[in-house]
């Protein structure tokens, strides 16, 4: 018996604001949106273009204010073949939450307050 990942899911509090900016952020592009039927939640699924694990980005309907993220320990690492101009973009955006430079990686938060790790591809 054999396992692949295949998607992680985030809720989100406004689906475009969060579609564009991991469209600017991190290059993700929308692959396909599932929206149900009664209109109580959408869904996007981004990918990356290079394989098919995606990020599952859930919108509900109902939902008010945003999400408790708890101690927000959890997140989400992205490897990138260009660090320093990834550095550059991500102080453009404002997004950059936390540097390790000792141990050469960063953190940026996303509109909802998830935070994404940023690493170099060779380390």
């Amino acid at each position: 018996m054999k396992f692949r990942l295949a998607h992680t899911n985030i809720n989100v509090a406004d689906l475009e604001r969060s579609v564009v900016f991991y469209g600017k952020a991190l290059g993700l592009a929308e692959v396909r949106r599932k929206q149900a039927a009664d209109g109580s939640f959408t869904i996007v699924f981004l990918n990356d273009g290079q394989g098919e694990y995606m990020l599952e980005l859930t919108w509900l309907k109902d939902k008010e204010g945003g999400y408790d993220l708890g101690d927000n320990e959890g997140h989400i690492a992205f490897v990138t073949d260009d660090y320093e101009a990834a550095h550059r973009l991500h102080s453009e955006m404002g997004c950059i939450c936390y540097e390790n430079k000792a141990m050469g990686l960063y953190f940026i938060e996303d509109p909802d307050g998830y935070w994404l790790e940023i690493l170099p591809a060779k380390r």
